[in-house]
C-alpha cells in the first residue's frame, strides 16, 4: 500500500512543483536547474560512491561487519537515480540522501526497528589466511615442481608433431 501511495504521490508533487516554480521564474530557468541539479547530482554520487567502495573494500579486508558501507552505498545509489529523474522533489530527496548525517539517522532508525539474529563473517582468525578465505588441511595440494630455463625452447617430435595440448 505505501509503495501505492508513492507512485502516486511522487509524481504529483513533481507536477505541483514544476508548474508553481516554472510559473515564478519561468520554463527556461526551471528547466535549466533541472538539467544543472542532474549534472551536479551525478558529479556527488560518483565522488561519494568511490569512497562509500573504499569504506566497504576496508571493512572486508579488516573482517568487519560490512552492513553500514552497504547500507550507505545502497543510500548513494538510491540518491543518484533520484537525481538523475527530472522533479524538484526528487532532487530534494536525492541531495538530502547524500549528506552523511542524513545516511547516518536513516541507519539508526532501521537499526532500532531491524533485529539481526546471527551474523557470521565466514570463519575464525586461526583458520583465516590471504584475505579471509578460511583455510582447512583438506584444501592443501602438496606437489613438487622442477623451474624451466626460459632461454630453452621445447622441441618436438617431428614424426609426431606438436602435442595435442597446444592445439587451439
Amino acid at each position: 500500500m505505501w509503495l501505492f501511495l508513492a507512485f502516486l504521490a511522487v509524481p504529483l508533487i513533481e507536477i505541483g512543483l514544476f508548474i508553481q516554480i516554472g510559473g515564478a521564474i519561468g520554463l527556461l530557468p526551471t528547466l535549466a536547474i533541472v538539467v544543472l541539479t542532474a549534472i551536479l547530482g551525478t558529479w556527488l554520487v560518483r565522488n561519494q560512491g568511490a569512497m562509500a567502495m573504499g569504506d566497504l573494500r576496508k571493512s572486508f579486508n579488516e573482517l568487519n561487519d560490512p552492513t553500514e558501507p552497504l547500507a550507505h552505498g545502497a543510500m548513494i545509489l538510491f540518491s543518484g537515480a533520484l537525481l538523475l529523474t527530472p522533479g524538484f522533489f526528487t532532487d530534494a530527496v536525492g541531495f538530502a540522501l547524500l549528506m552523511p548525517p542524513v545516511r547516518v539517522a536513516i541507519m539508526n532508525y532501521a537499526r532500532k526497528r531491524i533485529k539481526v539474529q546471527s551474523f557470521n563473517m565466514g570463519g575464525n582468525a586461526q583458520n583465516m589466511h590471504f584475505r579471509g578465505h578460511p583455510q582447512k588441511d583438506e584444501d592443501v595440494i602438496d606437489g613438487d615442481f622442477t623451474e624451466v630455463d626460459p632461454a630453452k625452447k621445447p622441441t618436438h617430435d617431428t614424426d609426431r608433431g606438436p602435442s595435442g595440448w597446444t592445439k587451439h
